[in-house]
Formats: C-alpha cells, structure tokens, sequence
C-alpha cells in the first residue's frame, strides 16, 4: 500500500511541476506581450509604423481661363511640395542641416520646428520646388519613412499682370483671392481623390488599395468675355492717362450694351507683383462699405470721413479693382437717368423749355448756382450745357418718389451681380431719409454714390433701347458640353425715351457740348461727362480743388456697339479737373480702339474722304 501511495504522491508531484512549468511559460509570453503592446518597445513600435497603410491625397486641378478668343489666361502646372515626418526623425538637427543645405534655409530654424513638431506625424518644409531643388532633396537619401513629396498644382499667367485685377490669383493652398479666380470658385475647383498605400518595414511603397481609390474631379475650365488684345491696349491707354494726369486713381470699363459682356475693365493703380491681397476684401475693399456722408462725395478709395486719402498706403490701393470696389458721385453722369424717367412718366415733355434763372434758383433754404448765367434752356441744352438749375426743376417734376423710383430702377444701391467678389453696392439712402435738399441734390448725381461699373452699365441699358442687362463676365463654362450662363434683363424704360437721349441729347453733349474732346472722325459718338466734387476732410463739406473727373460715351449713336466709361480721381496734373477734359480723350481713345476690334465701320464715312488740294 506504501508503495502505491508513494507512486500517486510522485505523479501528482510531476503533474504540479509541469502545471507550474505551463504558468510560467504563459507568464513569460503574457509578460512579453505587455511589454510589447503596452510598455511601447521602441524598436517595434517603429517597425510597426513603417509597415502600414496610409492614405495619400491626390489633388485635384482648377480649371482653365481663356479669353473671349480662346487665348489662356490663367492655367496650373504640376510641382511637388516637400513635407516630413518629424515623429520618424531620430537626428532632427542632422536631418535640418542636410535638407538646409540643398534648400537654403536656416538650420537652425529648421531644426527648432521639428523639434517642436516631434509628435505630429505632418509638417511642410517648404512648398512648391522647382525641379533641381526636389532632385536634390532626392540626391540627399533620407529615410523614406522620414520625408515625402506631395503633388500640388501651382497657379500660372501666361500673359503676365494682364487684366490682374479680374483675374484675381490663387494662394499657396490654391483658395481663390480676388477677381474672378475667387467669383467662379465653384466652377474653377475640382474635388480632391485619395488612394491607400502600404509601407514596408523599410518606409518603401509596396502595394496600392484600388479597392479604396477615389479619382480626383477635376476643375471646369471658363471663357471669359473679356479679349486680352483689346484688354492690354484699355490698360495702355489707362496708365498713359496715369503719366499725363498723375491722380490718384483710374479705372476703365467696356461694355456690350447689347449682351451685358465685359470686353475690357482696367484698375489703376496697377495691382502690386508679389504677396497676398490685404484682409477684408478680395479685391481690397472693406467687408462692409463706410457710411456714406450725405454732404460729399465718397473717395474712390472710401476712406473714412475726416482723413485724406493719401493716409491709405499705395499697395492698398493697387490691390482694389476700382471699377466695382469704389465709390463716388456720378455728378453729371447721373442726369440722363433722370432726364429719361421724366420724360417716361410724363411729367416733361423732349420739346420742353425750362428757364435756369440766370445762373441762380432759390430751392427752400438754399441757392443753387451753374457755371454759366442760363436763361431759357431745352431739355436737349440742359444735358448738353450741364445745367445744375434744369436738374433740379426736372426733379421738382419728378418729386423724390419719382426720383428714388428712377435710382433703383437703373440699379444704383445695389450690387451688379458680376462675376467678382469684393464689389460694392453703391450708397442710396432710403427714401424715409430723403429730405427737400434731395429734391435738388439727386437729379444732379450728388447724395448718392456709384461705382463705375454701375455707371457704365446704367448707360449701356439706354444704348441699348432702354433695356438694362446684367454686367458679366463669364461667356461659358467648358467641359463635357458647353454651358453659357443666363443673363437677366429688364425694362426700364421705353425704347423711344432711351433712342430719344442717345441720338439727340447725348450726341450733342460730344458735337457742341461738355464732351467735344470725346470726338471720333467718321462715327456718331453720344455721350455724358462728370465732375464730382470731394470730401474735403478739414470742412467736411465739398472741395473747390479735389475733383473725380469722369466720361461715360459710345458709338454709333443710331446703334450702339459699345459702352466705355473713364473715371479718374483726383487728378494733380494737366490743364483741367473736368471729365470732359481729363477722362473724354482717353474714353474716346478706348471707344475708337473698341469699335476696330469689333470691325464697326465708321456711320458718317464722309468725314473720312480726304479732300483734294487746290492748285495754285
């Protein structure tokens, strides 16, 4: 029995031992996998990080600008932008000094920001190389999990700084900024794709995910309706017109009274080389606009009331497209606006005589004045002759109802709806705050303020029988099918009333009126001029010396085929102030320019013949 029992004693020893023998091995495995998965061996948790799948973006490319004629104005390239894995680095100075040295940064630097940067997985080094710079980062051989390049689309013009204040440009990250890069953003913007990729232990790709790849949408590309040929003389003209009157600032418009398209719209200042658009506003213009002063006219560059505009720095105003991101008083520009809505509601008649007082006309507690002592004037010779009085007693006609009806049926005080952010609305008080003064003040242009364009596209909607339509750009979107936007229009006033302005009144401003600088041989030319005065910021009042000289004419006047105004701030040199004198040339330089781009043969070819000498 002893000997039984020592035998059962013995195997359950053995059984125990063994049973121990498992517990521990267990133990150590266990210990192991702890150490591994929770005390983070170094060694491992890299090997772990270099064999992995990771999801890399593939960019997506904006689209194309062109031209009315096809010609590329703004297109994107393919470059490779350098990135690093500063949580893959062990020697970041050493890493810093190499990639310094091809590069040409400061080793230093470079190696503070990756060390600041040891946890994350992503940081830039520096974006868009050109091909020796990434051959020589290659040349470098780094760790392949420590850096890579990712592909980017860099932003290119091939026609230079040509119409840069429509264009706008795009930002390091491809954003749209200014003109029409950021209007049509979400025409010109694609949608970015992915792919996954596995790693090996060593950083190098070895297998692409097809399963999980995502194909990019590229952007759509866009005509626009501007022609660069016509474009770069419009800017000639204006930088010349820049150099003879040295003001402040200039702008150019061009208008198809006939389809509301943009062939040419020109800023100067020009638009400054390098850096970025200044903050609130992509085309240099304030988010919101300043409150307009009822008693003076707002300054091209809208500074705020009481400071003179030379406190705004130069780059500012080079940045803003002045044509929709300023504003002024239209001055005499505005008046066949009123004239046609007068004559439209029946309150004047075109055969109508009023007398201007002789230079002088008493309206409530104030004294209106003209340039000249007028007595009996027409309609027609009020425009022609620019009668301050005759405004005035054609708003009395119309009373401020008529007059605020007129205003914002020829859209002032509100946006355009261009195709270019930044574009201000304009100032039209509302009616509750119009007052006797306004009775007077609006139907000469002043208490309101415009912008160019309004101007301009205001005057191409009498060009064209009293229909107004909508300024514009974009001529059609390319792709898979051509697409052309929709442009809206509307009556606003008869074609009788509008032809009327434009063959008579407006044609007798350029043949014997303000505007006979304005003259083409061999065309019928119509047109407005204007003169507005400024702020002057020590009175607050109206300045006898500061002026915004502007011209707005087309041509033929029995068919109009083009609309071109000319607004000029402030202008410190050459003979005269006036719009007549320091805007008429130049828009009648552009109108002519316009009318051989578009083959419009002369409507009075007679003043072309050359006549014979006579023999002596």
């Amino acid at each position: 029995m002893s000997t039984l029992r020592q035998q059962a004693r013995s195997s359950r020893l053995r059984s125990d031992l063994l049973a121990c023998g498992l517990i521990a091995m267990w133990a150590v495995i266990a210990f192991r996998l702890i150490s591994v998965q929770g005390f983070g061996n170094v060694d491992s948790e890299r090997a772990a990080r270099r064999q992995h799948a990771f999801v890399e973006v593939l960019p997506s490319r904006p689209g194309d600008l062109y031209d009315r004629a096809g010609r590329l104005l703004a297109t994107s390239a393919r470059t490779e932008s350098l990135a690093i894995d500063p949580s893959a680095i062990e020697e970041p100075a050493r890493v810093a000094g190499l990639l310094a040295s091809v590069l040409e940064f400061d080793e230093a630097a470079l190696t503070a920001r990756i060390v600041a940067s040891h946890e994350k997985r992503f940081l830039w080094v520096k974006r868009r190389l050109d091909r020796e710079e990434a051959d020589a980062v290659r040349g470098l051989r780094l760790p392949p999990d420590v850096w890579h390049f990712r592909t980017e689309f860099e932003r290119l013009y091939p026609q230079g700084s040509l119409a840069a204040h429509v264009l706008g440009s795009r930002d390091i990250d491809n954003h749209g900024r200014g003109g029409v890069e950021e209007g049509l953003e979400h025409l010109l913007v694609g949608q970015d794709g992915e792919r996954t990729l596995l790693r090996d232990a060593r950083g190098y790709v070895i297998d692409v995910d097809s399963t999980k790849t995502i194909e990019p949408q590229h952007g759509r590309s866009a005509r626009l309706t501007i022609d660069s040929l016509l474009q770069m003389k419009v800017e000639e003209r204006l930088s010349k017109l820049m150099e003879e009157c040295q003001p402040l600032g200039a702008c150019a418009v061009v208008l198809d009274p006939k389809t509301g398209e943009v062939l040419a719209m020109a800023s100067r200042p020009e638009m400054p080389s390098v850096g970025v658009p200044p903050s609130g506003g992509s085309n240099g213009a304030p988010n919101s606009a300043s409150p307009y002063p009822t008693s003076a006219t707002v300054h091209l560059d809208e500074p705020p009331a009481g400071q003179s505009p030379a406190a705004e720095p130069d780059n500012a105003n080079g940045w803003r497209n002045h044509a929709i991101a300023s504003m002024f008083e239209p001055g005499s520009t505005f008046k066949p606006f009123i004239v046609a809505a007068a004559i439209d509601r029946g309150v004047v008649q075109p055969d109508e005589e009023f007398h201007c007082g002789h230079g002088a006309y008493r309206m409530g507690r104030r004294v209106l004045h003209d340039h000249h002592s007028y007595g009996q004037l027409s309609v027609t010779d009020i425009l022609v002759k620019s009668s301050n009085i005759g405004m005035a007693k054609i708003g009395e006609r119309l009373q401020n109802e008529g007059l605020f009806a007129a205003a914002t049926a020829f859209g002032f005080g509100r946006q355009t709806g261009i195709e270019l952010p930044g574009e201000l609305p304009g100032q039209l008080h509302p009616f509750s705050e119009w007052t006797s003064y306004s009775t007077g003040s609006i139907p000469m242009g002043q208490e309101i303020a415009t912008t160019p364009l309004q101007v301009a596209a205001a005057h191409a909607a009498l060009a064209n029988h009293g229909r107004y339509l909508t300024p514009h750009l974009l001529l059609q979107i390319e792709g898979d099918g051509v697409e052309k936007p929709a442009i809206i229009g509307r009556e606003l006033v008869s074609k009788e009333t509008a032809d009327w302005l434009v063959t008579g009144p407006m044609t007798e401003v350029v043949t014997r009126g303000t505007g006979k600088k304005a003259q083409i041989p061999g065309y019928t030319v119509f047109g407005k001029t204007g003169t507005a005065q400024k702020l002057d910021p020590k009175t607050g009042g109206y300045s006898h010396s500061r002026h915004i000289g502007s011209f707005a004419c087309g041509a033929p006047a029995s068919d109009p085929k083009a609309i071109v105004l000319i607004a000029v701030d402030e202008p410190t040199a050459g003979p005269s102030t006036y719009g007549g004198i320091v805007a008429a040339p130049a828009a009648a330089d552009i109108l002519k320019m316009t009318l051989d781009y578009l083959g419009e043969s002369p409507d009075r070819p007679e003043e072309l013949e050359v006549k014979p000498k006579k023999r002596r």
